[in-house]
């Protein structure tokens, strides 16, 4: 690691703490009957302490200048392998031909790649029983906001219409190197086949987007964009005991669900 130069193109930024590395694997209650993802090797400072605690470490890295590194830590740990390449461009299927089962995730994720990457693994495979991931504080509390909240949006409700999300710690800038402008959170995103979902999950998505895409104005309004007359939109809201003059952050995960198999 002597002399390396971090890249702003591949947002590095990381983690030596030893206290805050055992503080994330113990989060992701990982043991040693786990096999585990690791998306972001770095340094490999969390690599290592994953190696220690798991019964097989796969890590992607994409800065091919740390392939030395990483591979000099993959002959010290007979249980890693490391992958130089991007995940977030990597076919599922042959990432997961890596895994003889089912897995957990655990990373320091970049914060340009953070939604891109959790949502292709909560939307595209089965396999995955959690995703403890370091993302920027703001996406954190988006992820875990509540109704008639300026952080309640798309991903929130998207995210938890798929996943439990829970808000585990805040990790302050200066723990990482280079410091990045703003704070960390550590948060645990467990799917949960078992949520309520809607009839049309394609259409739902597209509603929920429509919802807020200009979110000063109301339901009825933005649904025109995805040719919902405003009359259809006003009858499904009476159903739900909601005004005619309801906005998108005022309406619960449930009652887009149903506000989705009505419009349908």
């Amino acid at each position: 690691m002597k002399n390396f130069k971090f890249k702003k193109e591949f947002g590095q930024n990381f983690i030596f703490d030893g206290n805050l590395l055992s503080a994330i694997v113990s989060d992701s209650e990982i043991t040693e009957e786990d096999e585990v993802l690791e998306i972001g090797a770095g340094a490999g400072t969390l690599t290592q302490k994953l190696c220690e605690k798991a019964k097989k470490v796969v890590s992607y890295e994409i800065d091919k200048n740390l392939t030395e590194h990483l591979r000099e830590l993959e002959g010290k740990n007979n249980n890693l392998k490391v992958i130089i390449a991007d995940a977030l461009k990597t076919p599922i299927q042959e990432i997961e031909s890596n895994f003889s089962g089912n897995y957990k995730i655990v990373a320091n994720l970049p914060y340009y790649i953070t939604s891109p990457m959790i949502f292709k693994f909560l939307e595209q495979t089965k396999r995955v029983l959690s995703l403890t991931v370091m993302v920027q504080k703001e996406v954190a509390e988006r992820f875990g906001a509540k109704e008639n909240t300026k952080d309640y949006g798309v991903s929130t409700i998207m995210i938890n219409y798929q996943a439990d999300v829970k808000y585990l710690r805040t990790v302050g800038r200066k723990m990482f190197t280079p410091p990045p402008n703003v704070d960390s959170a550590l948060i645990k995103i467990t799917p949960n086949e078992k949520k309520e979902k809607a009839k049309d999950e394609e259409f739902f998505v597209k509603l929920v987007k429509a919802s807020f895409s200009m979110r000063r104005k109301t339901l009825q309004n933005n649904l025109l964009s995805i040719s919902i007359p405003k009359e259809k939109t006003i009858d499904a809201l009476k159903i739900l005991s909601r005004p005619e003059t309801t906005r998108a952050e005022e309406l619960s995960i449930s009652e887009f669900i149903s506000l989705s198999n009505l419009l349908n």
